[in-house]
């Protein structure tokens, strides 16, 4: 069950993150804290379920989150 709530969380969490990005309507600091969010989460899942394909796309998606967040501070 906790592996499937890690799924299911960073789906909806990245789900939230494309739509307030794609927007544009100035939350971007909070879609790309999402993006991070989901990355970690769905990263977590992917090492549990032995998805290394998909942990790989996580740290690049976390690293987007954090060059995101970053750049609009």
């Amino acid at each position: 069950m906790k592996k499937k709530s890690l799924e299911w969380f960073g789906v909806l969490t990245a789900i939230a993150y494309s739509m307030l990005v794609a927007s544009n309507t100035g939350n971007e600091v909070l879609g790309f804290s999402l993006l991070l969010v989901s990355a970690v989460s769905i990263g977590f899942w992917a090492f549990f379920g032995k998805h290394y394909g998909i942990l790989l796309l996580q740290f690049f998606y976390a690293t987007a989150g954090v060059i995101g967040v970053l750049r609009w501070f």
